[in-house]
């Protein structure tokens, strides 16, 4: 099986997105270089952040969000986004009304369930996990095996949780992963268990 990593990009002061569900300046990296990161060339990162996230990229089979990012998103059309094989929906609703069942989307019913779903899908590829509260749950559940997270610098004063409402103690190794790119700084723990 791949490995599960939590992963999002990040205030200093620990949040995914404002209080109003903006993310603001945080992807700002993504458009602070030369190097495009994909083949339509709208996403253009320095040559660090390039040679860190393209391979990371290039190992995801599966991403496990919540039906609130899936929601905001509008399931991005129906189309995983970045290539990604499937994405995994963490959800107590059904697919919406109208939703292509086709579509390489699969709607399941808590952490557990949805990150053995998602391992399933991907094989020996990576499971990503988008981070927040499902994310903080899937940690919680112990079934997550790295922590990545591309620190963004701003503040955001409140917002939204990278670890959404998982409050309790969980110890990190040291860094593996520590790249500075420009507007960004790339870090990866691996969890202790």
């Amino acid at each position: 099986m791949g490995r599960v990593v939590m992963y999002s990009t990040v205030s200093v002061d620990g949040f995914i997105a404002d209080r109003n569900d903006q993310v603001g300046p945080l992807f700002d990296w993504m458009s602070s270089g030369d190097v495009p990161l994909d083949e339509t060339g709208d996403v253009k990162v320095s040559q660090a952040s390039y040679d860190y996230t393209r391979p990371y990229w290039d190992q995801i089979g599966v991403t496990v969000v919540g039906r609130h990012v899936f929601d905001l998103t509008d399931g991005w059309g129906g189309k995983p986004p970045g290539g990604i094989d499937h994405v995994v929906v963490v959800s107590h609703r059904p697919m919406p009304e109208g939703w292509d069942p086709g579509a390489p989307f699969h709607f399941v019913d808590g952490v557990e369930a949805a990150t053995a779903r998602a391992q399933e899908l991907a094989g020996d590829r990576t499971v990503e996990v988008a981070a927040g509260d499902v994310g903080g749950q899937v940690l919680a559940a112990g079934l997550v095996d790295e922590v990545a997270m591309d620190v963004a610098p701003v503040v955001f004063g409140s917002g939204k949780r990278y670890f959404g409402s998982f409050d309790a103690q969980h110890l990190l190794e040291d860094p593996d992963v520590v790249i500075q790119g420009n507007r960004v700084l790339h870090l990866r723990y691996r969890v202790r268990r």
